[in-house]
């Protein structure tokens, strides 16, 4: 397993969209970054193509201080979102050498392409499964990533992506089934106890900034983010249930 210092030396880089529909927040596309050694991979969903450069850069900065780690190689095709010139004045004042193959050539960047295929198929899966409105596509992409990074395991070296990166054993307990029955639970009430049918929410993934659920209510059309949340896997899945009643 590399050292530290070689945890982020290649990345790979593709941009998947623009969807069929907008997310519920807006968003159109999907950047896929993928670390070459561990596959631990990160997604960010974007309005338009012209936001690529802006949210690599940020990503960049944020993950060499947090994994104290430098990237070497960055490693994307030659669409305009990664052949232009800010990346290129970033990359030259930080040292990254940055590889680039043609957009007809996809096979050149398989990593990243086989990780764009999984997810998305894996996020349609679960989006039929669970019959979740399609605009919540970016919510299951999001929620297969952080899953598959803890629960995959890498062949070569016996472990999950999120070990390798992390050095540590992910907490897989508190993982959840996409589109499960979930209510925010009241202080005030005892915890079994059901709220509002106005509480009721559908699971959809987990907070990118703490340690939190990120929850769909169906009645105010808008997500939250609670760790006071008490689930029912074994009902029907929530939006079904929703459907049937409709």
């Amino acid at each position: 397993v590399p050292n530290s210092r070689q945890r982020l030396h290649l990345l790979h880089i593709d941009l998947c969209g623009p969807m069929r529909i907008a997310s519920i927040n807006g968003k159109w596309y999907v950047l896929v970054i993928v670390v070459n050694y561990s596959r631990y991979t990160w997604v960010h969903f974007l309005r338009s193509k012209d936001e690529a450069p802006t949210v690599i850069i940020t990503f960049l900065k944020r993950i060499t201080v947090l994994l104290q780690s430098p990237v070497i190689i960055i490693r994307t095709d030659n669409g305009i979102e990664f052949k232009n010139q800010v990346l290129k004045v970033y990359f030259d004042s930080v040292g990254i050498s940055h590889q680039m193959y043609s957009v007809r050539t996809p096979q050149q960047n398989g990593v990243v392409e086989r990780r764009n295929r999984t997810l998305v198929e894996a996020a349609r899966t679960m989006l039929i499964f669970s019959r979740a409105p399609l605009f919540l596509w970016a919510e299951a992409i999001a929620t297969v990533c952080f899953t598959q990074n803890r629960s995959i395991i890498h062949r070569r070296f016996n472990k999950t992506p999120y070990e390798l990166i992390n050095g540590r054993k992910p907490d897989i307990s508190f993982l959840h089934v996409f589109g499960a029955l979930c209510y925010p639970k009241n202080d005030r009430e005892d915890i079994g106890k059901l709220g509002a049918k106005g509480d009721i929410g559908f699971f959809i993934g987990y907070s990118a900034d703490s340690c939190a659920y990120k929850i769909y209510n169906r009645q105010t059309k808008k997500i939250m983010e609670t760790m006071n949340v008490s689930f029912d896997e074994l009902s029907a899945m929530a939006f079904e249930t929703e459907t049937n009643r409709n």
